[in-house]
């Protein structure tokens, strides 16, 4: 009898799995095959708009590069002059912003480097608009700004009842004092930047002898790329975006997106485009474009660095990532017909705006990172009838790798790691680009991103166990829409390897390895709780 059940439970199986594969082939043939070859196309259309923009991109930074085309030359740069008759009166006033949020780990360094800036003393004016909600870092954030007062530096504690608007609601409210109104130009530096103290005596002079230049912007300098492989990651991203995109933003438009931090406004600008506003959260590229809409120019000095920290932990990046994701997207969904309409700039600029600062940079490269290379490529191995062509699924990617890479050449040899990488962290953006997008649930959530200072290296040599101090990533904490696509990943590489011919098992074992690494927190570092 046990032979009998056995018979019957084995044509059961049998009876189930062909069941499944008819079913598989009667779907597969009149609907997925269409539908993957219409997402081929699109995707391969995406890649080659992404493409052309960064060979575009390539050809115009190497010609500033040979021509030695720096802002200097093409503005009007003198240095403020002491005048004997005039005295300090020949330097205009300067006001400091500096915004934070529970800052207890920085907050001493931003503070300190403002006030060290090179400026007469009676020319400018710091202020710390603080909107922690910790009264132990209230307190010890005031007393900083009461010590530097008693040093003579001319600073302002300013706080508020709620935190209405996160950074733009404080930048704002910061600009509605009475002696904001004796200033011509705003600096402003997150909690985290340290600038060197000749940062005003070279931006300053490109405003006030160009009434034309709204804005100027310096680089960003990090001080702890070398703390992990996230945050050498990071570097190599953000590299490509300062030493290419702003760069050839400011020398073909005069425009690019103002990165909210180690820049200089001239107030007039500031007002003249409607001021702050917290309707995304980007409110940084916000005012950029409404200022550039108002025929303002923008100047980036690539040669200005100033120090800042990147975030060394995974849910802090992700949190980034989230809000300059999602930002740009809601902010090209509310201005795109506005920026079509506007007769005030060239129609040149406007497509520029629309297509390549927007359309392509904000939410092309993130969707077709994704979805091309994490779901429809690999889904070509289960469907052998649709093929991507070898320039797409090599040569076009190949090329745009190799061009983002010229900014960092010293982590040339961390390529695969950042391709890796960037592909995961793809699954995120892509995600926050689509809720930009139709302005769904977390569209306006803004998390303040965790800035550690010298927290990591006191808590790993001090109180933390020798455990710790060797742990990476977040403790007990998944992801599982990364384990999810990795074992989608890991499936389609399977089948690849034993039944495809397409040999893309490797790029699909490695990139699932990746993704399983995300899901299970072991990216940047851990920082144990003192």
């Amino acid at each position: 009898m046990d032979w009998i059940s056995s018979d019957t439970s084995l044509s059961t199986r049998d009876s189930v799995t062909s069941q499944i594969g008819l079913l598989w082939q009667q779907v597969r043939v009149p609907l997925l095959v269409p539908f993957l070859r219409i997402m081929v196309v699109l995707c391969l259309a995406m890649s080659l708009m992404l493409f052309v923009e960064r060979v575009y991109m390539g050809i115009v930074i190497a010609f500033i590069k040979l021509l030695r085309r720096k802002p200097e030359k093409k503005y009007k740069w003198e240095p403020v002059k002491d005048d004997l008759e005039l005295a300090n009166y020949s330097y205009p006033i300067v006001l400091v912003q500096i915004p934070m949020y529970n800052e207890r780990e920085v907050y001493q360094l931003s503070i300190g480097a403002a006030c060290n800036l090179s400026w007469p003393a009676d020319r400018i004016l710091i202020q710390v608009l603080d909107d922690s909600t910790d009264p132990t870092i209230k307190a010890m954030v005031e007393q900083e700004c009461r010590r530097w007062t008693g040093k003579g530096v001319n600073i302002k504690y300013e706080i508020r009842d709620n935190r209405k608007g996160y950074k733009a609601g404080a930048l704002k409210e910061g600009m509605k004092h009475n002696y904001v109104k004796l200033c011509d130009y705003v600096a402003i530096f997150d909690a985290d930047f340290q600038p060197d103290s000749d940062f005003l005596m070279r931006t300053i002079p490109f405003l006030v002898h160009n009434p034309e230049v709204g804005l100027v912007q310096a680089r960003w300098k990090f001080v702890n790329s070398d703390e992990c492989l996230l945050t050498r990651m990071q570097e190599m991203s953000l590299d490509y975006h300062f030493t290419v995109e702003q760069e050839v933003g400011s020398a073909t438009h005069a425009f690019f997106g103002f990165n909210g931090t180690a820049g200089v406004w001239r107030i007039a600008a500031l007002n003249e485009a409607g001021g702050w506003k917290d309707r995304t959260t980007v409110e940084d590229m916000d005012l950029a474009v409404r200022a550039g809409l108002k025929g303002w120019k923008f100047v980036y000095i690539g040669d200005l660095k100033v120090k800042n920290e990147l975030p060394s932990t995974f849910k802090a990046y992700r949190y980034q990532q989230h809000r300059w994701s999602c930002g740009p997207a809601n902010l090209f969904r509310k201005m795109a017909l506005e920026i079509a309409a506007n007769k005030k700039v060239s129609m040149w600029k406007k497509c520029y705006l629309i297509y390549s600062f927007f359309f392509v940079r904000k939410i092309v490269a993130h969707i077709v990172t994704f979805v091309f290379y994490c779901v429809v490529m690999p889904a070509t191995i289960l469907i052998p009838e649709v093929q991507v062509p070898i320039w797409g699924a090599v040569y076009i990617p190949s090329t745009i790798t190799l061009l983002n890479a010229v900014g960092t050449p010293r982590s040339l040899h961390l390529l695969v790691f950042w391709i890796l990488f960037e592909n995961v962290m793809s699954l995120h953006r892509t995600r926050a680009t689509f809720i930009g997008l139709f302005e769904a649930g977390r569209v306006n959530e803004w998390v303040v991103t965790e800035k550690l200072g010298d927290a990591l290296k006191t808590k790993m040599s001090s109180k933390a166990s020798k455990k710790d101090r060797f742990r990476i990533g977040e403790r007990y904490k998944l992801h599982f829409m990364e384990i999810f696509v990795g074992l989608y990943l890991l499936f389609c590489g399977w089948y690849d390897y034993s039944f495809g011919k397409n040999r893309f098992y490797i790029y699909l074992f490695l990139q699932s390895m990746a993704f399983f690494v995300g899901g299970f927190g072991y990216i940047g570092v851990f920082v144990p709780n003192s």
